[in-house]
């Protein structure tokens, strides 16, 4: 990424990622006849809600983790909603274009040449694109990332990633500014076996 923009600036980097990450693979699907999973049917939205009850748990659990409350919010935001509700939106951007990017792009997007296999293209990518967060959240990036990519394979839509992953980052973000909903030393034990600091 050779185009840089401020760590700190949601505003920034929502609108570089809008072009680097939506408008350029837009363009080449366009001019090369490319399907990115832009469309919703009745499978995409099955699997919308099966993925997004799946991953709930998860961003539920994880918001009590220490080294998440630590991490979360990326960008600067505060609970009052006329803070949240912009901070969410610009947020769910940045998600839309790394769902583009992600399963778009190297999933959907190349699934007529490389059938299921093209759920496996990029999880190392999108694994090494959370190195520096927390060490639970770049152990399951890999994982996550083949269960989006199976499901929006399977949907041929963009739809279930895009909701489950920009929504569960919005109530993470939510979550992680008033008190845990489970207390961190409950989470903290069931979760002791990890070799990793939570």
């Amino acid at each position: 990424m050779t185009w840089t923009v401020p760590s700190s600036n949601l505003t920034y980097r929502a609108f570089r990622d809008a072009v680097v990450f939506i408008l350029l693979p837009g363009a080449f699907a366009i001019t090369h006849g490319r399907n990115l999973g832009w469309r919703v049917n009745r499978r995409a939205i099955r699997n919308t809600l099966l993925v997004s009850a799946l991953v709930l748990p998860f961003y539920i659990v994880g918001s009590s983790l220490p080294t998440i409350r630590a991490y979360y919010p990326m960008w600067q935001t505060s609970p009052a909603l006329l803070d949240f509700l912009p901070h969410a939106a610009q947020q769910l951007v940045v998600v839309v274009a790394a769902e583009t990017y992600y399963r778009g792009l190297l999933c959907v997007g190349v699934s007529e040449e490389f059938g299921y296999k093209s759920i496996f293209i990029s999880p190392v990518v999108y694994a090494l694109h959370h190195v520096g967060k927390p060490p639970i959240e770049l152990l399951l990036s890999g994982p996550t990332d083949v269960l989006f990519g199976a499901v929006d394979y399977d949907s041929q839509s963009l739809l279930p990633s895009i909701v489950a992953h920009g929504l569960g980052l919005g109530l993470l973000d939510w979550l992680v500014m008033h008190d845990p909903l489970i207390p961190p030393q409950t989470v903290l034990g069931w979760l002791r076996w990890l070799p990793i600091p939570l």
